[in-house]
C-alpha cells in the first residue's frame, strides 16, 4: 500500500539507486516484516479459511531518510553473510547507503584550527564589510585575540606567520619543533616579502612584528593598533547549527524516572539542570520552577490532570509528587531505610505507584 511515487527511486531489489536525490522520510531500502502471531480469534480463523494467508498482517519496516535530512545518494554497499564475517548474529544481509549534501558555512557552525583553537561562527559579513589590507585584499576570517593568552597555544600565531610567508614565496614548509626556522627569521623575511608586495605594515624596519595596519571595511579608516594577519588551516567540524535545531511536543519518557529522554535522536526534551534551577530561584519565578520540576518533567499524575484541565478549560490543579522523589525513596528502601512522607496536615502520603 505504498504509492508508486515513493518507489520511483528504488531498483528491482528495492534498494535506492545511486544518484537519486532524496529528502526526509523517503524510502532508501524497501522492507516488509510479518507481524508477530498472537492468539487468533475465531473470526480471524474464518477469514483465514476463506481468504487464505492474505489476511495476515505485514508491517512496513523500510529504511527511510531521517527527519530533517536530505541529499544525493553517492554510494550503496551490500554486505552478505557469506562474504562478510563481521555481521551480527541473525543478520543475513546489511545494506549501507551513503548520502551527500552541501552545507554552506552558517552562523553557529563550529570551526577549529590545528592547535585546539575551536569556536563558532558568530557573524557572516559581505566581502566589502570585512577589514582589508592596505593593498585592498579583504581578510577571510576574524578571530578573537582572547583565544590566545589564557590558552597559551602560540602555535596558531606562528602558523599564521609562516603560512603567509610560504604563500608569498610559493613554497611548502616543513619545520621541526625545536630545530626549525626561528621566529625572528620568519618575521624578518615576511617583512621583506610584504614590502615587495607593497603592503604597508606600520612597523619599524628594525623590529618587524608580523602585524599589519588593517582598515575597517565599513568606514575605510585604519584601526588603532596593527593586527596579526596571515594564513592558517581552519577545519569545519561536524557540529553544524542546522543539524542541532530541535523542538519537542509530547514525546518518549524514561521508564525509571518518567522524565523526558534527552537528545534530538530520541526526540527528547531540553535538560533543565542545577544552574538553570538556581537562575529561576534567584529570579523568584516559583510557579515556573514548580512546573519545570513536576508537570513538565516527571509528575505522572500531575501532567495527566493538567492535560484534562486544559481540555476542559479549567484551572490547572496543584502538582503532585515527582517520580524522581519516589525513586529516591525506593533507593533508600534498598539500603534498609524505610522513609515515610507526611503532608502539612500530618497525613501520610502514599508514594507507591498506581
Amino acid at each position: 500500500n505504498v504509492s508508486k511515487e515513493r518507489l520511483k527511486n528504488l531498483d528491482e531489489n528495492g534498494i535506492v539507486r545511486v544518484g537519486a536525490f532524496v529528502s526526509s522520510e523517503d524510502i532508501l531500502v524497501g522492507k516488509v516484516t510479518p507481524k508477530g502471531e498472537a492468539e487468533i480469534s475465531p473470526e480471524e480463523k474464518i477469514i483465514r479459511s476463506v481468504f487464505g494467508d492474505r489476511g495476515r498482517d505485514i508491517q512496513d519496516t523500510s529504511l527511510k531518510v531521517p527527519h530533517g535530512v536530505s541529499g544525493r545518494v553517492i554510494d550503496v554497499k551490500v554486505y552478505n553473510k557469506s562474504e562478510v564475517a563481521e555481521l551480527g548474529p541473525g543478520v543475513n544481509q546489511m545494506i549501507r547507503v551513503y548520502l551527500a549534501c552541501r552545507k554552506p558555512l552558517d552562523i553557529g557552525d563550529k570551526l577549529a584550527g590545528r592547535h585546539g583553537n575551536k569556536g563558532v561562527v558568530s557573524k557572516i559579513l559581505p566581502c566589502e564589510d570585512m577589514p582589508f589590507l592596505p593593498d585592498g585584499t579583504p581578510v577571510d576570517m576574524v578571530l578573537s585575540p582572547l583565544g590566545v593568552p589564557s590558552r597559551m597555544n602560540l602555535g596558531q600565531i606562528l602558523e599564521t606567520h609562516l603560512g603567509w610567508l610560504s604563500w608569498l614565496k610559493n613554497v611548502y614548509v616543513a619545520t621541526p619543533v625545536f630545530d626549525g626556522a626561528k621566529e625572528s627569521e620568519i618575521l624578518e623575511e615576511l617583512f621583506v616579502y610584504r614590502q615587495k608586495q607593497k603592503i604597508e605594515t606600520g612597523d619599524e624596519k628594525k623590529d618587524p612584528t608580523g602585524k599589519v595596519l588593517l582598515r575597517d571595511g565599513r568606514s575605510g579608516l585604519t584601526f588603532d593598533q596593527p593586527i596579526v594577519v596571515g594564513i592558517m588551516y581552519m577545519m569545519k567540524l561536524v557540529h553544524i547549527a542546522q543539524d542541532k535545531i530541535h523542538a519537542r511536543s509530547v514525546g518518549p519518557y524514561s521508564l525509571i524516572h518518567q522524565q523526558p529522554l534527552g537528545g534530538k535522536a530520541q526526540f527528547g526534551g531540553q535538560r533543565f539542570g542545577e544552574m538553570e534551577v538556581w537562575a529561576l530561584e534567584a529570579f523568584g519565578a516559583t510557579h515556573t520552577l514548580n512546573e519545570m520540576l513536576t508537570i513538565k518533567s516527571d509528575d505522572v499524575v500531575g501532567r495527566n490532570e493538567v492535560y484534562k484541565a486544559i481540555l476542559k478549560n479549567k484551572n490547572i490543579p496543584e502538582t503532585g509528587v515527582p517520580e524522581s522523589f519516589k525513586v529516591l525513596i525506593k533507593e533508600l528502601r534498598g539500603v534498609v531505610l524505610d522513609t515515610k512522607v507526611f503532608d502539612e496536615n500530618g497525613n501520610e502520603i502514599n508514594l507507591d505507584r498506581d
